[in-house]
């Protein structure tokens, strides 16, 4: 076990500005949408009145579920930008063990206040968010649960909506368009795509899941109008795709692999990731 140093607020502030600071470097262009349906700044929380740029503070009461959509591996620092800049708050995300466990990302995730989802079970790990959510926190979640490499929501897990339920918390669904140009699976980081690549977001109108819900049902509400998120940031994506552009859906005439097709490339890798994992 390697050393694990305290939650840092400071820390926290310094990743955030490194991504503020890529973002510039590349001129990357973030245009959002559904801005209104972020949470309310509540008085001392505004972006504004934080002192040196300070974070804001949980409030009981005052939590949510960030649902986020995983189609590259950046997007969840643009919504994490994007909720910053609206009240500075500090997401806190599900992390596999294996990350926490790295040499170097396993510090980083300790002084981020992220929770680590175990290799064996994650019910501590959910305990722990849903006590997080209660204190006031933003707990961020990727319901897809994996890359989808079709570049349409694929079908979510239960959790963020379960979370939600028991903390009595709003769900923020917030979908990413774009990012995956700039990297995902099979597309590493090109500097050429990323410079003043254009990335979509769209907020959604929050869920508010209750206790003794047809959870299955609303996970399923929260997939589809994670959909109508990307198929708004699509439709007017300032970058006009090529005919059959790697990064567009095969149903708009892209590239992408289809629905089926992704299930059959996920099924296959399945076995694979299982006995990766750690014992």
């Amino acid at each position: 076990m390697s050393w694990r140093p305290a939650t840092s607020d400071r820390f926290y502030r310094v990743i955030v500005r490194t991504g503020q600071a890529l973002r510039w470097l590349f001129r990357i262009r973030v245009l959002v949408t559904g801005r209104e349906n972020l949470l309310p700044v509540l008085p001392g929380n505004a972006r504004d009145s934080a002192p040196q740029g300070g974070s804001r503070h949980p409030t009981p009461g005052t939590g949510a579920v960030v649902a986020i959509t995983h189609f590259g591996y950046l997007d969840f620092a643009f919504a994490e930008l994007l909720v910053w800049g609206h009240n500075r708050a500090q997401m806190r995300f599900l992390i596999t063990q294996g990350a926490a466990d790295h040499w170097f990302a396993g510090p980083a995730v300790s002084a981020a206040g992220h929770v680590v989802v175990g290799y064996d079970t994650g019910a501590h790990a959910y305990d722990a968010a849903v006590q997080k959510l209660r204190e006031g926190e933003y707990i961020a979640i990727l319901p897809e649960a994996g890359v989808s490499r079709s570049f349409q929501v694929r079908e979510c897990k239960t959790g963020a909506v379960r979370m939600a339920a028991e903390a009595g918390v709003p769900i923020i669904p917030v979908s990413v368009w774009g990012a995956h140009r700039i990297m995902t699976r099979h597309h590493g980081f090109s500097p050429l795509r990323a410079w003043r690549a254009p990335v979509r977001v769209h907020v959604g109108e929050p869920l508010t899941p209750a206790p003794g819900l047809d959870v299955p049902a609303a996970t399923e509400a929260l997939r589809e109008v994670l959909q109508r998120g990307i198929d708004a940031g699509i439709a007017d994506f300032p970058l006009k795709p090529a005919p059959g552009a790697w990064w567009m859906p095969a149903a708009l005439g892209g590239g992408a692999p289809t629905e089926e097709e992704r299930q059959r490339l996920d099924e296959a890798e399945g076995p694979r990731r299982a006995r990766s994992r750690r014992r």
